[in-house]
């Protein structure tokens, strides 16, 4: 049974705006202001560069292979069934790191004061939803988006209109050197995550060789656009130093204006914006943990689906109890650093993939491809050697666990 083609070209770049604007710009400014200064203006070009890249080589490689689980599937069609693991592996520690940084950014908007209490509770209850079978509606996601969109525009307005915005606060610029603006935009592409949605609608959108290359770049630019404006306003408000102080940069920003009396809104604004893109990853995560366990990668307990509520219940739980362990017991910075490795070792693998698209299968240009493998390699290597650590740990242990599977497997069949 085929999906119906009912979705055109708005369509499809209001789906990839709704992927993209949504909580990460309430947090990712801190720590990429820490990290270059005021050269994040340079890191969040290259960001968008990057995502731009994975994006335009995961719409080719979704219009030849429309199924579930994206990477995961083109990295086993087109690399081998390691690589598409890996990139299964990847998606869903650094995904579960996501799901930690959006509840930790929403208990820093809602309720600073109780940090972590506040974070796992927001955990734990939407995992009940999940799992009872509730879903994140088509017209909750556009409330979500004009939710967020006239909260960044409140912050830009407070910020210019505010009577503290100074030029003087953009200097010294860059203010960073090649690292730490190369660590700044693997900061910053935590921001931008969600961009490949539209690579996965081939199913649903009428000419989609034509739509879809065309969405990609009016979402991601009109995207970096907003992303721009709230950066300049927030950095000329109270400078890269303020902005790296907080967890809460857009509500710093604009509590330092006199125009502070519109922080509550800024306050709601980026609290609804992160439990609903929270809501949206433990419910992606927890699905590509089932598929992977219905494939015997992961433990085969976690494919179990509950008789009354047909959903993975099992999965959910799992990633829900390992992401309000992650709220407990990690970071802000550190959560969206293992994130960003995680995400941008998913998307290498992606542009290699695509790398072996021939021109029958309608490759994209071959510097587009090489460009996004070389740009996540640097960006994921420049992050925060902890989350480099840790990250390259944690993939490792998943290929080790790879190996460990396949030989098992050849003594019993043996």
């Amino acid at each position: 049974m085929q999906l119906s083609r009912r979705l055109g070209l708005g369509d499809a770049v209001v789906i990839g705006l709704g992927s993209m604007i949504g909580a990460g710009v309430f947090a990712a400014f801190g720590p990429a202001a820490a990290a270059a200064g005021s050269g994040l203006l340079i890191a969040l070009a290259i960001a968008a560069l990057i995502a731009y890249c994975n994006a335009t080589s995961s719409a080719r490689l979704a219009a030849l292979y429309p199924e579930s689980g994206g990477t995961y599937v083109y990295g086993r069609r087109r690399l081998g069934e390691f690589w598409g693991y890996l990139a299964g592996w990847a998606f869903v520690v650094g995904k579960v790191a996501s799901c930690a940084a959006m509840a930790l950014t929403f208990a820093s908007y809602a309720a600073p004061q109780h940090l972590r209490l506040v974070g796992t509770a927001a955990v734990v209850a939407l995992t009940a939803v999940n799992a009872v079978g509730v879903r994140k509606s088509a017209w909750a996601t556009r409330l979500i988006v004009a939710i967020v969109l006239v909260t960044l525009g409140i912050v830009v307005v407070a910020c210019l209109a505010g009577g503290h915005a100074d030029g003087a606060h953009l200097r010294p610029f860059p203010g960073s050197g090649v690292h730490g603006i190369l660590q700044a935009a693997g900061l910053l592409f935590f921001a931008f995550a969600g961009y490949a949605r539209i690579a996965t609608l081939g199913e649903e959108v009428r000419d989609p060789a034509r739509t879809i290359p065309r969405a990609i770049p009016i979402a991601l630019g009109i995207t970096l656009v907003v992303y721009a404006a709230v950066a300049v306003s927030a950095l000329l408000t109270i400078g890269a130093p303020g902005l790296a102080a907080t967890t809460a940069p857009l509500r710093a920003a604009v509590d330092a204006g006199s125009l502070h009396s519109l922080a509550p809104a800024v306050r709601v604004g980026g609290a609804v914006a992160a439990l609903g893109s929270l809501l949206a990853l433990v419910l992606g995560v927890s699905r590509t943990v089932f598929a992977m366990a219905r494939d015997r990668y992961l433990p085969a307990p976690l494919a179990a689906v509950h008789r009354r509520f047909g959903v993975p219940h099992r999965a959910e739980i799992a990633v829900g109890a390992v992401v309000a362990l992650l709220v407990a017991t990690v970071d802000l910075r550190g959560a969206i650093g293992f994130s960003s490795f995680g995400v941008l070792a998913y998307y290498a693998i992606a542009n290699a993939s695509a790398w072996t698209l021939t021109r029958a299968e309608h490759r994209p240009p071959r510097w587009l491809p090489v460009l996004g493998l070389l740009g996540c390699a640097a960006l994921a290597v420049s992050l925060p050697l902890r989350s480099v650590v840790v990250g390259a740990a944690v993939l490792a242990a998943g290929a080790l666990w790879w190996f460990v599977q396949r030989r098992l497997v050849r003594q019993r069949d043996s």
